[in-house]
């Protein structure tokens, strides 16, 4: 970008705002932290210890802070400077653990966490947490395990500002803490912010003239009904699940997928556009295989554990290592689905019952058996009766590769014989009907065992799959080396009483309905607060997949379980709690709010206000091409490259690579797909900057919106910077930027209007009215 068009946008008021936001690591603490410490650690410092070695204790914050009798052991953010990482390197006088140095990976672990700042959660709630058994009756007091019931409105001082039943309770809220609504935004700033709210794009020019003008007292509520009834809505909204799903297009070249994950994420793009009930749509991600009113079209469904991350196993390795990769691969998939569904953090049981919430190890241990008993494969769209001939010709290519592989391994090859290989598996290939029949990511009711290829540990691994579903033992401080008590698949405790076994295959069907019926209360409560979030930037409850005593209690109880009561009885539909929000006078409140507002109130908990959003990279990006013109709308099908010069799909149609992001993605604060990510957080950086004035898709499209603007409107200048802002900004431009803009294009003897058009459009694309919806 030219220094012209960087003096422009200061000239604008356009420049940047930098904001940042701090996640909470102490599930990751809990996760990955302490099970090492416990394991390696805690025999000689900790309460537990005959005898306190050095003077120091690893199992409280105030230990670790405190250091022993060599002084400090953690220097927060910096681990060469950290006696606890240097003593674990065996760097020093002093190495532990005594009986050998810890593997790469747990070394690494322990490292990172000093590097972030060495978390570790509150001690005092550590100390007093479980000691023997946990109470779970007590336990089941705990706010967001309670049943969920429509709540009397509240009472509110004379006021006609209520526009649905939601507002009453955010009104009563604010008038306990003395604040008074914002005003209605206007109407242009309105119909964009619900555009981006509901479909991810920018209103057409046409339609925010349309509903500026329409006076009828149903216009917005007409609006908003379009809006959801358009396809666009399932792709917005799909992404948005996506990122809890942790979605992958492409994942390490050693598994198994062939690039057909894209039948997961058009399948939940077409369930919100079909409004599918979220029970349908978790029972459906979890079990549709196991449900007789399904069938192979549905198999993409099962994405969700399908797409898990899944990791090397090294069979030459001993089975003792292998076992700990696979136990890990199981940890992720109860990880994922109980923070997805229920909001809490079960994984943090492997090792040990968990610190804060009541759920115990053997809870764990019942779910990861659920996970244990299937196994990730390909699957037909087709029923298998018609698949049956493609499976029998796809084994004889791939026992004809084999031989072909044997085969160029002598010396000398034998040409001949390849080449008569080579055709048989062509003749194979076009005799078959549809053998390049597209597969689903999907699910088979198996369980792996992991045991010794041979009879020492040096023979390496094998992997068997037996038709069968297990239970798993607890293992003793989550080593799968060291097999407790086997705890037989179910549901957790403190949401479903005496549970019964599962009995019915690997029991997710049945995993599913729990969660559905026992925890029906939570898993509302749950997606409720995730689509309040995901409309004010901020949620009832701040911590969205952490409903346990370690996240944060909700800012509105009432308002919270009335949604959640109302959302069960609208048969669990989408949409239906969609319009409750943007109906909402609460939602269609002004970002511009008067001095008191943000004195009384400056994080907006009691949503006197609305909050300015920062839009997606995706949404930005989608929203060049739209005001450019080049905006591809086709629905599904394989992604693309991002950065291919052909790409103009939707971002949402861009390839995710789990091992190989894209670097773009990954400066515009894309989530990470190796796991679950609960919400955005917003950065601004120096990197996103240089992208913005340098990016090739910044200077493609300053370029192609000038193409479309000399198209529309040539040589006239005026006429151009107000397409310019309608485009962008979904309004026309006030009499100083109209006036700045003509001053810019002037022509000069050394530069024409339309040499300085590029650099113009340039500056407004990477403008905070471009990047933010008020």
């Amino acid at each position: 970008m030219s220094r012209l068009a960087m003096r422009l946008m200061v000239l604008l008021g356009l420049l940047v705002v930098p904001t940042s936001s701090d996640a909470d690591d102490y599930e990751t603490f809990e996760r990955k932290v302490r099970p090492l410490l416990v394991e390696h650690c805690y025999k000689c410092h900790s309460a537990e210890a005959k005898t306190l070695h050095g003077g120091l204790r690893l199992d409280t914050a105030e230990g670790v802070r405190q250091g022993g009798d060599s002084g400090a052991v953690v220097v927060a953010g910096k681990p060469d400077e950290s006696l606890l990482i240097e003593t674990l390197r065996y760097g020093g006088d002093i190495q532990m653990p005594p009986d050998g140095k810890l593997s790469p990976s747990d070394l690494a672990t322990l490292t990172n966490w000093v590097q972030q700042g060495a978390s570790f959660p509150p001690s005092e709630q550590t100390e007093h947490a479980h000691h023997g058994a946990i109470d779970f009756d007590e336990g089941r007091r705990f706010w967001s395990f309670q049943p969920v019931q429509p709540q009397p409105l509240p009472d509110v001082d004379g006021s006609d500002w209520p526009q649905t039943l939601l507002d009453s309770f955010v009104l009563a809220a604010m008038q306990r803490h003395d604040l008074t609504p914002t005003s209605a935004a206007n109407r242009a700033t309105l119909v964009r912010r619900l555009c981006f709210d509901v479909t991810g794009l920018p209103p057409t020019p046409a339609m925010v003239r349309d509903f500026v003008d329409d006076a009828s007292p149903d216009a917005y509520r007409r609006l908003v009904d379009r809006l959801l009834d358009s396809p666009k809505y399932g792709e917005k909204w799909g992404r948005w699940w996506l990122d809890m799903a942790r979605y992958t297009d492409r994942t390490a070249s050693w598994l198994y997928q062939t690039g057909q994950s894209h039948f997961y994420r058009d399948w939940v793009v077409d369930a919100f556009n079909q409004d599918m009930s979220y029970d349908e749509f978790v029972r459906r991600q979890l079990a549709t295989d196991l449900m007789p009113e399904t069938g192979p079209r549905d198999l993409p469904a099962l994405g969700f554990i399908s797409l898990s991350p899944t990791y090397w196993k090294e069979l030459k390795l001993p089975c003792e290592i292998i076992k700990v990769i696979v136990a890990d691969e199981w940890e992720e998939r109860v990880d994922a689905v109980s923070r997805t569904f229920l909001g809490l953090t079960v994984a943090c049981a492997r090792c040990h019952d968990h610190k804060f919430d009541p759920i115990s190890t053997e809870d764990y241990y019942a779910l990861a058996g659920i996970f244990a008993s299937c196994r990730q494969v390909e699957r037909p769209l087709v029923p298998e009766e018609e698949y049956e001939p493609v499976r029998l010709a796809r084994e004889q290519v791939a026992e004809l590769e084999a031989e072909i592989a044997k085969r160029k391994r002598e010396k000398p090859a034998p040409a001949e014989t390849i080449a008569n290989l080579t055709a048989k598996i062509k003749s194979i290939k076009a005799s078959t009907p549809r053998y390049d029949m597209p597969m689903a990511n999907a699910l088979t009711e198996e369980s792996m065992f992991v045991v010794r290829a041979g009879k020492t540990p040096q023979d390496g691994t094998k992997l068997e799959y037996r038709a069968q579903p297990r239970d798993l033992p607890a293992f003793i401080r989550g080593n799968p080396n060291r097999p407790g008590q086997v705890v037989p698949r179910r549901f957790l405790t403190v949401l479903s009483g005496q549970s019964e076994p599962y009995r019915n295959g690997s029991g997710r069907l049945e995993l599913a309905e729990s969660i559905l019926t026992d925890a029906a209360p939570l898993t509302a409560r749950v997606i409720v607060n995730r689509i309040w979030l995901a409309h004010f930037g901020q949620g009832l409850v701040d911590t969205p997949s952490n409903f346990g005593t370690q996240g944060s209690r909700p800012s509105h109880p009432e308002l919270l379980d009335d949604l959640a009561a109302r959302f069960i009885a609208s048969g669990w539909s989408m949409k239906q709690l969609h319009r409750q929000i943007l109906l909402s006078a609460t939602w269609q409140q002004s970002s511009s709010a008067g001095q008191d507002s943000f004195q009384r109130d400056p994080e907006n908990r009691w949503l006197s206000r609305m909050n300015p959003r920062r839009l997606t990279y995706e949404e930005w990006r989608d929203s060049m091409l739209s005001a450019s013109g080049e905006l591809n709308l086709a629905i599904g099908g394989p992604s693309i490259d991002l950065d291919a010069n052909s790409n103009r799909r939707r971002t949402l149609y861009a390839t995710v690579h789990r091992r190989d992001m894209s670097p773009t993605l990954m400066v515009h604060d894309f989530p990470d797909p190796t796991q679950h990510s609960p919400q955005r957080t917003p950065t601004i950086t120096a990197l996103q900057g240089l992208y913005a004035l340098n990016g090739p898709l910044l200077l493609k499209q300053s370029q192609s919106l000038i193409t479309r603007l000399q198209r529309d409107a040539p040589n006239d200048p005026a006429a151009q910077i107000h397409q310019l802002y309608w485009l962008l900004f979904s309004r026309p431009p006030d009499d100083r930027e109209l006036r700045i803009g003509l001053q810019f294009l002037k022509p000069t003897d050394a530069t024409s209007p339309a040499t300085r058009l590029q650099p113009y459009a340039h500056a407004l694309l990477v403008s905070n009215q471009a990047l933010f919806v008020e």
